[in-house]
């Protein structure tokens, strides 16, 4: 894809749009909602639509029944704007949105299902268990170093490394600080050495489009909320600087998962790679189906190394939402 794509898009829907932004809500990632939701409003005035900022609450339903927009834009990350829920709500009122539908939001953000999902068609992804966080307490789950995560949280929260220099104890002490103080089961998986790797897909009216690889090279620590969104954590290298071959085969693997869930708009497909095992040494962490839209953001800085600017982007976006959809229709919503 390239800047012709993102112009043609912008032409497509120069007439103007009611467009609702759904931002913030009450997950942990809300600051960082709001900043994706304000920046693609912004964008979405610029390109000359009429929009209606809203920020999630209890009774967001009765909102966009008196808003009755042409299309929802949903900025939301984590839950409910992520599982599923805000897609389910959506699909009943008729409205039509952005990103993609509830059973596909059902199963991405859950990492577990993920894996079930993607594993069985050739996508290398890390083994793994749920455990019981009183397990952890007796025993570790695995050889150390392991990672443990929430199942269904997205932008690295809760996230803990386990090593034999871990100060949490071993076995986990019950009172160490970690997800295990705040999740009853976390997903264990073993620890793979080596670098951040992730690619975005977007969709235009030619199908799906792999944007590139970007690496995360991060100075200390791992790639946790922290280092997501707090500038100067991480340096991006967009392209990443990785052989080509391997390059190749996140798109191949990212547009692969992006089909397989059924993704529409936009994801980004996050990857670890241990560069001593080449092309073996690839493993998919996890698709991401409502990928940030901050000025630190992934999917922004791949889609500017391919020539897309930020408010064609949007467009983009909001027109795979017609395309699902239609203007104002909620489609089956059943991916």
């Amino acid at each position: 894809m390239g800047d012709q794509a993102g112009r043609q898009a912008v032409s497509k829907t120069r007439h103007p749009l009611h467009i609702a932004v759904l931002m913030g809500g009450w997950a942990n990632e809300r600051e960082v909602s709001l900043m994706s939701g304000n920046g693609v409003a912004d964008a979405l005035e610029a390109n000359g639509h009429r929009v209606t900022r809203i920020d999630m609450d209890r009774d967001v339903a009765l909102r966009l029944a008196e808003t009755k927009p042409d299309v929802v834009f949903n900025a939301l990350h984590g839950v409910p704007g992520e599982d599923g829920s805000v897609q389910g709500m959506l699909d009943l009122m008729g409205i039509a949105y952005t990103h993609s539908g509830l059973a596909t939001s059902v199963i991405a953000i859950d990492k577990q299902l993920t894996k079930q999902a993607l594993v069985p068609h050739g996508i290398p992804m890390p083994g793994g268990r749920i455990v019981a966080v009183e397990e952890l307490h007796e025993r570790d789950p695995m050889p150390r170093p392991y990672v443990l995560k929430p199942v269904n949280e997205g932008s690295s929260v809760g996230v803990a490394i386990v090593t034999d220099d871990s100060n949490c104890g071993n076995p986990i002490a019950r009172d160490a600080a970690g997800p295990w103080q705040e999740f009853d089961q976390l997903l264990a998986e073993p620890f793979i050495r080596g670098r951040e790797l992730t690619t975005a897909v977007i969709d235009d009216a030619g199908g799906s489009h792999a944007l590139g690889v970007t690496e995360l090279v991060i100075g200390d620590g791992f790639y946790d909320y922290e280092h997501k969104y707090t500038e100067g954590r991480t340096e991006h290298v967009c392209p990443a600087k990785i052989p080509p071959e391997i390059a190749s085969l996140c798109e191949q693997y990212a547009l692969r998962a992006h089909a397989l869930l059924g993704c529409h708009g936009t994801s980004r497909t996050d990857f670890r790679w241990d560069d001593s095992q080449g092309e073996d040494g690839l493993f998919v962490l996890e698709t991401n189906t409502q990928p940030g839209m901050t000025p630190l953001s992934l999917v922004p800085e791949q889609a500017r190394a391919a020539g897309i600017g930020y408010g064609e982007l949007v467009e983009l976006i909001v027109m795979e939402a017609i395309r699902v959809h239609g203007v104002g229709r909620a489609g089956a919503g059943g991916s």
